[in-house]
């Protein structure tokens, strides 16, 4: 190995780590918007009901029903 080797980071986890710094907040952040549309309890019933009131897609879907 070379004496002027040096660990190689690619420009993506550069900016990361720069924006990391500039604003420390960033990860508690980004963990409250999550927590607003992802981080959620399921209502069971209201699953289960959405489940049943499903119907099913036919083989092909532009194909007319012809009986």
């Amino acid at each position: 190995m070379p004496l002027f080797w040096k660990p190689y980071k690619s420009d993506v986890t550069q900016f990361i780590e720069q924006l990391k710094a500039q604003k420390p907040t960033l990860e508690a952040e980004q963990r409250a918007g999550r927590g607003l549309l992802w981080d959620r309890n399921i209502d069971r019933s209201a699953q289960s009901e959405f489940r049943d009131a499903r119907v099913e897609q036919q083989p092909y879907v532009y194909q007319t029903k012809s009986e």
